[in-house]
């Protein structure tokens, strides 16, 4: 086969890279993660390879590990070795639950991260704050989905709510996931060569849209809780799947917990920042301090209490988390500390 077609014939999994690898090696691209090894495909086919003895190395650093989405290089073998995991574009992570600091990766080389909340009780406007806040770092462009459009008649107004707490321009989508033309406006973000991954609780119905993208019941379903809408993880392991629109997929289980990895820039919240920058003394603390901009805010209704709760447990956890990550690499690296830009110390007036 001529470069030019494997080159074509890797596009379809959402390859967008130029030259291929040496004699001898396979591109392919990571489409499931087992015990057992992984799934990869190259276009063409699916199999099965093995990581190279160096990725299996206690200590080594999660991001060095291949992941779902990433673009590898494969020897031959039985079975072939993944010997190399290729530049990634962008890459959606999160840490990991437990006290000790651990990054864990969900999904790499994505186009876009489809946030799936319901209108039922699985409606949480707080939550999809905090999705969009972990997709702010990753390179991709969020997308909100609604569904279970079908169940709600005052969605419109559930709608309106959202938008008027989310940034502006911010793609939102309500849907019924059951039905193909209610989940048509999606295919604009799954052309040819597009990649996105699906997040969102168990319950929310990510099996379910999917199943729809796809044109065939694929992926398990159930029934959610009554009393709470929550559903048990139908999807147990995060898959790449290859779409009729000629877009790829990434299905993930329902996750319960979504911890902040220190790095997030929170631009989700400018406007509210943009307020602290009116406030009267630059270390202002936004609590009974003179000239407060943000509780002039509050009090005239400009800024939303929930939005402005929210924004603080995001921060703080963001503060925490980065203290977390500075002391780690500070031991990486002998105990040399990491230089960061000055602060100012003690309540003082702006210039």
């Amino acid at each position: 086969m001529s470069e030019a077609a494997t080159i074509e014939r890797l596009r379809r999994i959402g390859w967008r890279g130029g030259a291929l690898p040496g004699a001898g090696l396979r591109l392919a691209r990571v489409v499931a993660q087992h015990r057992a090894g992984y799934e990869l495909h190259d276009g063409e086919s699916l199999f099965g390879a093995q990581p190279d003895g160096r990725f299996l190395k206690r200590g080594l650093d999660p991001a060095e590990r291949p992941v779902v989405g990433d673009f590898v290089e494969v020897e031959p073998g039985r079975p072939p070795h993944i010997v190399k995991v290729l530049s990634r574009r962008t890459l959606l992570s999160r840490a990991a639950a437990g006290e000790r600091y651990e990054r864990q990766l969900i999904a790499a080389n994505i186009d876009y991260v489809l946030v799936l909340t319901g209108l039922d009780g699985d409606f949480n406007p707080a939550r999809i704050e905090r999705y969009l806040s972990l997709t702010e770092g990753s390179g991709a462009q969020p997308v909100v989905l609604l569904s279970k459009l079908d169940t709600r008649e005052d969605a419109a107004a559930q709608l309106d709510a959202l938008r008027a707490r989310l940034p502006a321009g911010t793609p939102i989508h309500a849907l019924n996931g059951k039905d193909p033309a209610s989940v048509a406006p999606l295919a604009a973000y799954l052309q040819p060569g597009d990649s996105a991954v699906l997040v969102g609780s168990s319950g929310a119905g990510k099996s379910t849209l999917t199943n729809t993208l796809l044109g065939i019941a694929r992926m398990a379903t159930a029934e959610v809780r009554r009393h709470d809408s929550r559903g048990r993880h139908t999807t147990t392991h995060r898959a790449l799947l290859q779409l009729p629109s000629g877009g790829c997929l990434i299905d993930t289980p329902g996750m319960r917990e979504l911890k902040l990895t220190g790095e997030e820039s929170l631009d989700l919240f400018a406007d509210i920042e943009a307020l602290a920058e009116q406030c009267r003394f630059a270390d202002c603390g936004h609590g009974s301090e003179p000239g407060c901009a943000v509780q002039a805010a509050l009090d005239s209704g400009e800024l939303a209490p929930g939005r402005w709760r929210s924004f603080l447990k995001l921060h703080d956890e963001r503060e925490e988390q980065a203290a977390t990550l500075e002391a780690r690499l500070r031991r990486q690296r002998g105990g040399r500390p990491i230089e960061r830009p000055h602060g100012h110390r003690g309540q003082r007036e702006r210039d």
